[in-house]
């Protein structure tokens, strides 16, 4: 496949901002979607991790690609790689969100790379998003976004070579259902047709099931840390390494290291779905 490598990195630097009050019926969605308990009354501070439902994109149904996503060639570049992932990223939690306040994202692309992987070309663009309440920026995000060529029959799930990952001292067990998933992607407003279509995610785009969301994974991660810690991290990274999908439980894991937590996620037997850690 042919790119137009300088034309992709024309998008560099390009922007967007969007802004959306943090109501408490949000709050209350998500809670209930993600599984905790905080307070849900206007000047109360947000959950952790509840940024990635605000302010986001709302294109119309005729502005959609096939798979769901806003069509490409808007804010983000035209990749030509039909399959797009979440691929990690890092947020830097300055100060809490507060819930009945206006948040506003600022999104700015900073890079776009090709590179050539094991699966055949990967085009990586990366996306910071400052999320301002009060005049001031409370979280600040790097999205690290992968595009991929279409999968060979099977080829979207993990790699049968991979070793099974370690249990953690801390850890608890996540079923995640289709309602789950759908749920998550009504808050998020994320169209990815992988989260809540099952034969579109498996004859389309090669998956064995329904794919578990990265932004899930690494908020049930967040907030095992923030438990464990009595407090939010002040910084914590993810990055995706398999998919996990619908089909059976999952594991969230965690272990303290010297400089914080390291955490990851897997299915029982299965290698490690998404590696994260944090940091206060």
């Amino acid at each position: 496949m042919d790119f137009d490598l300088d034309h992709l990195r024309s998008w560099i630097g390009a922007g967007e901002t969007m802004s959306e009050v943090l109501s408490p019926q949000l709050v209350m969605r998500f809670n209930a979607t993600v599984g905790c308990e905080t307070a849900i009354e206007p000047g109360s501070a947000a959950p952790l991790m509840v940024h990635f439902c605000l302010a986001q994109p709302s294109a119309g149904l005729e502005k959609l690609g096939p798979d769901g996503h806003p069509a490409r060639g808007g804010f983000l570049p035209p990749v030509p790689l039909p399959r797009r992932m979440w691929a990690g990223g890092e947020i830097e939690f300055r100060a809490p969100l507060i819930i009945g306040s206006e948040v506003t994202r600022q999104s700015t692309i900073t890079d776009v790379e090709l590179k050539q992987g094991r699966s055949g070309a990967l085009c990586f663009v990366t996306v910071n998003h400052d999320y301002s309440c009060g005049g001031q920026i409370s979280v600040r995000e790097r999205q690290d976004i992968v595009y991929r060529e279409p999968p060979e029959a099977g080829g979207a799930g993990p790699r049968k070579q991979e070793d099974a990952a370690p249990a953690g001292a801390h850890h608890l067990t996540v079923t995640p259902t289709p309602t789950m998933l759908f749920r998550y992607s009504a808050i998020t407003f994320n169209g990815h047709r992988i989260h809540y279509d099952a034969p579109y995610a498996r004859e389309v785009e090669g998956y064995g099931g329904l794919v578990v969301h990265g932004p899930l994974q690494a908020t049930l991660m967040a907030h095992m840390a923030a438990d464990h810690a009595g407090k939010s991290p002040a910084l914590f990274s993810f990055r995706g390494k398999s998919p996990l999908f619908d089909d059976v439980p999952f594991g969230v894991h965690a272990e303290m290291t010297e400089d914080g937590m390291s955490l990851w996620t897997a299915r029982d037997g299965g290698p490690i779905a998404m590696q994260a850690k944090a940091s206060w």
